[in-house]
């Protein structure tokens, strides 16, 4: 059975729902939300209309929970976009659908970024075999023909040109080494079931330096 294929029309940038006002009605001291975001307009095999919506975090999760390059923008949007057609072996209704069962058992003996003792690159390998998988049985994500976008938005009277790539813009993205870093520690804090992955200095094992004046 071929793929269905849908299409990528446009993405925007924008933030997440941020309120300023708590309950009494005044201002908030620590304001919640606003978190970057991206969304991205995709019209399904039937013909619908929907909008995906990305957190930027989204990206450093990803790169740390599979060990993914940081900076190949290609393979994390790749991942990001077909990820969410990856069938649940815990779901006994996917074992009833022949496409999702034919992916289950393609991908049935490969680790998950929660197994232990599995190096990053086999993690990696395991989760894009599972995104080609989807790709080749289920689901790909195409950028809808530039014509068709370009006449899409001069219909609404817009200006703009369409790109050759609807996602160009996400493709620019770099990411904090910083923040992908400290997602990574996290995944491993609870990879290890949120015991920490160094050893504990056992007590009164080790004195601080002496103050001038303090000596015994």
């Amino acid at each position: 059975m071929v793929a269905q294929i849908w299409t990528i029309w446009d993405c925007e940038f924008g933030y997440s729902h941020t309120s300023l006002t708590g309950a009494d009605g005044g201002d908030r001291d620590q304001p919640s939300g606003a978190e970057p975001l991206w969304a991205i307009y995709e019209v399904d095999a039937s013909g619908r209309r929907g909008v995906g919506r990305v957190p930027h975090s989204t990206f450093e999760w990803k790169a740390a929970l599979y060990g993914l390059d940081p900076e190949d923008m290609d393979t994390l949007l790749d991942v990001i976009l077909h990820e969410r057609f990856i069938p649940s072996p815990q779901d006994a209704l996917a074992w009833e659908h022949p496409i999702l069962k034919r992916i289950l058992k393609a991908t049935q003996d490969l680790p998950d970024c929660w197994t232990p003792g599995v190096s990053d690159i086999t993690r990696r390998e395991a989760h894009l075999a599972r995104i080609a998988a989807v790709k080749e049985m289920a689901v790909r994500l195409e950028p809808a023909q530039q014509s068709d976008r370009q006449a899409a938005l001069e219909f609404v009277g817009s200006r703009r040109a369409a790109p050759i790539d609807p996602l160009e813009p996400m493709r620019q993205i770099r990411l904090d080494p910083y923040r992908v870093e400290s997602r990574k520690l996290t995944v491993e804090w609870r990879r290890g079931n949120g015991e920490p992955t160094a050893t504990r200095k056992p007590p009164s094992t080790f004195l601080g330096p002496l103050l001038a004046g303090t000596e015994q």
